[in-house]
């Protein structure tokens, strides 16, 4: 009714009693500004890696999950492309393979660079294709495009086994293929990939969220970057005095060990195995920190 009064209770809060309260509360969260562009709080991405094995799950899930063939579209596009080089460079063009079956050269250079344009072309668009998560729910951006190059992974070692399996068959058959100790590197040479792909890909992200031409400009540079890669070419085809110019590209030592310790053929040198290191090392770093320092702002800008 118009009439009818409304009653307000009003409790006041004793000072010692509000004091009490807060002693008795837990925070679980605490939001403060970020002060420092090395501030990359990196136990926050610990504290949610079970996102990261979502995220990884999802992406090894639905990547083809609406295609016909599904995963055998990991082995058919390197077998497709090494079948292609032989016909084209093998064939057509002459160019050397060191002695090397066509088919086992050409899918060595494969299988890294693959592994490395993949991770670096969707860790590119990180921002533009998670803008709707990003701007709804918190959570390190970071775990996205390491989930990514985790994901990727599981191509890789499918299209690994093919490679073992072309391995052994021309092992098998006396063809000029051998392995040395140098194979045991490896591991590491992945390592390096990763982080390879994982600092440009973040740094291009990040920049793509203010220059969209980028984009573009990635796709023609990805295409370029494989022949400035001694993926369908030995190193050692290219004159002495020049090789250093190839060998500048960080990919080259990484393709040119894997390739000298799998199938005994490439250029192997501990320097420039060092540089390459000390490269990703340093484009990781700086990625981070313009990833770190574009996802406080980037809603403003996408």
């Amino acid at each position: 009714m118009a009439g009818d009064l409304v009653k307000f209770d009003f409790v006041l809060l004793h000072p010692m009693s509000k004091n009490r309260q807060e002693e008795n509360t837990e925070w679980t969260e605490t939001i403060r500004p970020r002060s420092s562009m090395l501030d990359l709080n990196l136990k926050e991405l610990w504290a949610y890696r079970d996102l990261v094995r979502m995220y990884v799950k999802r992406d090894i899930v639905t990547f083809y999950k609406q295609t016909i063939l599904g995963p055998l579209w990991f082995i058919i596009q390197p077998v497709l492309t090494t079948i292609m080089f032989i016909v084209v460079f093998g064939n057509f063009a002459g160019i050397s393979t060191d002695g090397i079956p066509g088919a086992l050269f050409y899918f060595a250079g494969l299988l890294i660079w693959n592994y490395f344009a993949d991770c670096l072309t969707r860790n590119s668009k990180i921002f533009i294709e998670n803008q709707a998560v990003f701007g709804k729910v918190y959570f390190p951006r970071l775990v996205v495009p390491l989930s990514i190059t985790i994901a990727n992974l599981v191509r890789f070692f499918i299209q690994l086994v093919i490679f073992i399996i072309i391995w052994l068959w021309f092992w098998f058959t006396e063809a000029n293929v051998s392995m040395n100790a140098y194979a045991l590197l490896f591991p590491l040479l992945i390592i390096m990939v990763a982080g390879l792909s994982l600092g440009f890909g973040i740094i291009f992200s990040s920049l793509t969220t203010k220059y969209r031409d980028l984009t573009f400009l990635l796709q023609f540079g990805v295409q370029l970057w494989m022949y400035m890669t001694p993926v369908i070419y030995p190193l050692n085809s290219i004159e002495a005095d020049k090789q250093w110019m190839v060998q500048l590209n960080p990919l080259t030592s990484i393709v040119e060990t894997f390739k000298y310790g799998t199938i005994g053929s490439g250029v192997f040198s501990w320097g420039w195995l060092a540089y390459s290191f000390g490269f990703m090392v340093v484009m990781l770093f700086l990625g981070i920190i313009v990833f770190n320092r574009v996802e406080k702002t980037f809603m403003d800008t996408v």
